[in-house]
């Protein structure tokens, strides 16, 4: 893999990197009302027009060089200032199918159709909204410190992370190809999460978020009605014991120490209480930092599938298809340590560690795709007052996380930490 040369990570600035971001910060104000803005329009994956727009046309007005609608509504801006090595920083921009239910005076009642054309509450219920406004306020403040770095910069901002789709579909457009982009040297990112509290970031080498592969499998039966169940084959009672049966893969099949992780978060099956289906489909997300247990896990999966089916006399073997994939995040070692050590200097007891999280990420794509190092890294967002009396409680687990309908990142000092962190990590690795 390609390293960031250790020449390259010692600055030339005349000013420490304190001075530069106390010097160029922007004023967070607009910042924080274009937060409010977008968390109370979020938009869903590949859905992301409006939020798109607003990045694009402040990196346009900036002064950066603009490129839209790569991978659908991803966008970049680059931004070059002599020689020195490329930076690329990103930013996702999509919101779930969650209705919210944090009691902000912003809070979003938006809906929109999703995929299958239903109308949905959409929130955002991970964060990304606060990754959009930090990119776009370090953004200001590296294009206004231009005279303290030299190389490239790019601001990436990513649809549909939610689908682990959005990475790999800016590569799949040319992200490195069509738009006289050097593939740049090192890749970063960062992630809001209220198990740290606002101010803080985290951040560790090596694995930091597990893989994900996301199945579907369909249960066949022999349909009729409910009330004659002895000439049918309920493929809802056969899908019911194969999402028990799965759970002993990690409890009964994982060597001790091994992490994995088997959810089934949904299961359709039937149109009325009086007709037993054809078939049953469930969705399962599978989690691991190994690959061997990946494939453990996978492996698994298929064979009691099978064997479930088998049991339930269904009429043809059950139909599994992968429908999402993304690799585990292994943050570079040599490069997180230079970064890790950027962060203590600067964030002084706000920096710190985080265990590796179970939660999957496609950031990873951007860098593996080009085979650059990257590094990506937590940014606190809980309440200080809250989480400190969490902590007290020993209850931190019970705070609202990503994906709760009650996420509720504290604005600041959210925002200028999650826009110096940006900044830093930029002025780290430039020239």
């Amino acid at each position: 893999m390609t390293r960031v040369s250790c020449s390259l990570v010692s600055s030339s600035s005349k000013k420490s990197h304190q001075e530069v971001l106390d010097r160029y910060r922007p004023a967070l104000a607009f910042y924080e009302n274009t937060y409010r803005a977008i968390h109370q329009n979020p938009e869903l994956s590949l859905q992301e027009e409006v939020t798109s727009s607003i990045a694009a046309k402040h990196l346009k007005h900036l002064g950066y060089s603009v490129h839209e609608h790569i991978g659908g509504f991803g966008l970049i801006g680059i931004l070059r200032n002599g020689n020195g090595p490329t930076v690329l920083l990103r930013a996702d921009m999509d919101a779930l199918p969650v209705l919210e239910q944090t009691g902000l005076d912003y809070a979003s009642k938006k809906t929109m159709k999703d995929a299958n054309g239903n109308q949905v509450p959409v929130m955002h219920a991970c964060g990304h909204d606060v990754h959009v406004s930090c990119l776009m306020a370090a953004a200001e403040l590296l294009y206004a410190a231009r005279s303290e770095w030299a190389g490239t910069l790019v601001c990436l901002f990513q649809p549909a992370e939610e689908l682990v789709a959005g990475a790999q579909a800016m590569v799949d457009d040319g992200l490195y190809t069509k738009y006289g982009l050097v593939k740049p040297d090192i890749v970063l990112g960062q992630h809001v999460f209220c198990l740290h509290k606002a101010g803080v970031v985290a951040l560790r080498p090596g694995p930091i978020l597990a893989a994900v592969d996301g199945l579907k499998i369909r249960v066949y039966g022999k349909g009729g009605h409910g009330s004659m169940p002895s000439s049918c084959i309920d493929p809802i009672v056969i899908a019911s014991h194969l999402v028990v049966r799965l759970q002993t893969i990690v409890s009964r099949e994982l060597e001790p120490g091994k992490i994995g992780v088997v959810t089934c978060g949904k299961f359709q099956a039937g149109t009325a209480s009086n007709i037993i289906p054809d078939y049953a489909d469930l969705e399962l997300t599978v989690r691991s930092f190994d690959t061997k247990v990946q494939e453990q896990l996978l492996d698994s999966i298929a064979r009691i599938a099978r064997a479930e089916c088998d049991a339930g006399r269904c009429p043809q073997a059950p139909e599994i298809t992968n429908i999402a994939h993304a690799p585990a995040t292994v943050n570079s070692d040599s490069e997180s340590k230079v970064l890790k050590a950027s962060f203590v200097k600067y964030f002084q007891g706000n920096a710190t560690s985080m265990d590796p999280l179970s939660g999957s990420e496609d950031f990873s794509i951007l860098a593996r795709a080009i085979n650059r190092p990257y590094i990506f890294w937590g940014l606190g967002g809980c309440e200080p007052v809250k989480w400190d009396e969490a902590k007290k409680n020993g209850n931190i687990g019970e705070i609202p996380g990503n994906h709760s309908a009650e996420f509720a990142p504290v604005i600041e000092p959210t925002l200028r930490t999650g826009t110096d962190a940006l900044a830093l990590a930029a002025l780290t690795f430039l020239g």
